[in-house]
């Protein structure tokens, strides 16, 4: 199926596939006019955002997978929304795996117009493994339940 003819959550879950593959067509999801918001980044517009956000981010990872459970998604007009958790390494070899660790839930959230992504928010604590202890609110918490 052509991609301007996937669902709302096909596409949600072609965003999730094709990013842990790298697979090289992950751009042919995204409208040209694409609105992108990530911690740390900030938010910015455009295929070429996406771009730059990933050459930011992925020389600190060494491997990362999402889990989400499609059944779960919200879907409300345009948008859809996800919540799931990841797995990996940052590059220094730092584990993460949400549920069990600090670092590693996520939320994103999709605004598909015409099946291509007009919007993508990802919500998420971009320290993986945890390493800013200095700002850990909680100390008492930092050794879960995750």
């Amino acid at each position: 199926m052509a991609d301007a003819e996937m669902s709302q959550s096909a596409v949600a879950s072609a965003y999730f596939s094709r990013l842990d593959g790298g697979d090289p067509t992950l751009m042919d999801l995204f409208d040209d006019d694409l609105l992108l918001y990530f911690p740390k980044f900030g938010v910015a517009r455009g295929k070429d955002a996406f771009g730059a956000f990933a050459a930011g981010i992925m020389p600190t990872l060494s491997a990362v997978q999402h889990f989400i459970d499609p059944d779960t998604f919200v879907i409300a007009g345009d948008r859809v929304v996800v919540e799931g958790t990841t797995r990996g390494a940052t590059a220094n070899g730092a584990q993460w795996a949400g549920g069990e660790t600090p670092g590693g839930r996520f939320c994103n959230v999709f605004e598909i117009r015409g099946g291509r992504i007009a919007r993508l928010f990802i919500y998420l604590d971009p320290d993986y493994a945890g390493a800013d202890t200095e700002r850990f609110l909680w100390p008492e918490r930092a050794a879960g339940p995750w």
